[in-house]
């Protein structure tokens, strides 16, 4: 099992927006074969909206860069995000 860690950056105010729009991307990710499970933790900057931390657990290394990275559905991913 391997962890990948993304820190994803909100503009203030679009918390909502993009809490949406993952709801929506995590049923992309989570249909990947090699993906065991994922977790989205917010945490507040006062001056700069928020931080948000994906933590991803997949099988192996190749699974999360050569499955899902290489895809098409990394494409809409990212684009939802």
């Amino acid at each position: 099992m391997i962890l990948e860690v993304a820190q994803l950056p909100v503009k203030a105010g679009e918390e909502a927006e993009f809490e949406a729009a993952f709801a929506e991307a995590e049923k992309i990710i989570s249909a990947q074969p090699g993906f065991l499970s994922h977790e989205l933790v917010r945490g507040a900057d006062a001056d700069n909206g928020s931080q948000y931390v994906l933590l991803v657990r997949w099988e192996t290394v190749a699974a999360h860069q050569e499955g899902f990275r290489s895809s098409a559905d990394y494409q809409a991913w990212r684009e939802l995000l």
